[in-house]
């Protein structure tokens, strides 16, 4: 469905008309492939890049089955239904959403909080899955060294962050323009694209992401979570990073 111009909009309030200001979406959208049953609307529900069963024995079909069909496609339709009346927004790229979070109308800004930052958060997350884990390498390799203190140690901190975790979150690695990574969590759908950083890959340590199989022990889940990371994929999104191209 084609948009209408921004020029055409001028019944927008003011503050919707600032937030959205110079940060229009290209025709080609982040989320362009849609998986069946998502609601229409400008954001859609990304397509698994494997099947349900890729991860197992360390995540389980049915687990990834609802994470993704259930609980992502959730978050894309609700973030889809809260924009429909605010078109200016629903043109903008997701991390520029998030980034002006704050001037959103207020009306939709906790949906777009909770919505925006699932989505965001569960596009990162199928993405940085579905490999054999092991060690990074490379320049990937060198950066966890330098800023992490190699990686046994920040695999070791980074458990500890996912565990320390009140209730719900995610534990995040962020990289900035010149590769320099960092660890930190944040609770709930929160995401670091809120205050303008960038992911690199992270942890969903909702009870949702684990609680079929692994019950209760979130430790035992993060422990596991490494055997089906992606470090080639970890590593594009690295090097996407430090050439400005990142997204969410």
């Amino acid at each position: 469905m084609t948009t209408p111009m921004l020029a055409r909009r001028g019944m927008l309030t003011a503050g919707a008309s600032l937030f959205a200001a110079g940060m229009l979406a290209s025709p080609r959208r982040v989320f362009a492939q849609a998986a069946s049953g998502t609601s229409s609307g400008p954001f859609m529900l990304p397509q698994l890049p494997y099947a349900f069963d890729a991860l197992e024995p360390h995540i389980d079909a049915k687990t990834m089955e609802l994470h993704h069909d259930k609980h992502h496609a959730a978050y894309v339709n609700n973030l889809n239904n809260a924009l429909k009346d605010h078109s200016q927004l629903a043109q903008m790229k997701l991390e520029d959403l998030l980034a002006k979070l704050g001037q959103a109308p207020e009306a939709v800004r906790t949906a777009i909080r909770n919505n925006g930052g699932g989505h965001a958060n569960h596009a990162m997350f199928w993405q940085v899955m579905g490999g054999k884990g092991g060690n990074p390498s490379g320049e990937l390799a060198q950066a966890i060294e330098r800023d992490l203190g190699g990686f046994d140690a920040f695999k070791g901190n980074f458990n500890k962050a996912g565990a320390g975790v009140f209730g719900s979150g995610f534990v995040f690695v962020t990289v900035d323009r010149d590769g320099k990574l960092a660890l930190t969590t944040r609770p709930n759908q929160d995401t670091p694209l809120m205050d303008g950083q960038r992911v690199l890959f992270g942890n969903d340590v909702w009870e949702h992401a684990y609680y079929l199989k692994y019950n209760n022990r979130r430790a035992d889940y993060l422990n596991a979570w490494w055997n089906v990371v992606n470090w080639d994929s970890v590593a594009k999104r690295y090097a996407a990073a430090k050439d400005g191209s990142l997204g969410v």
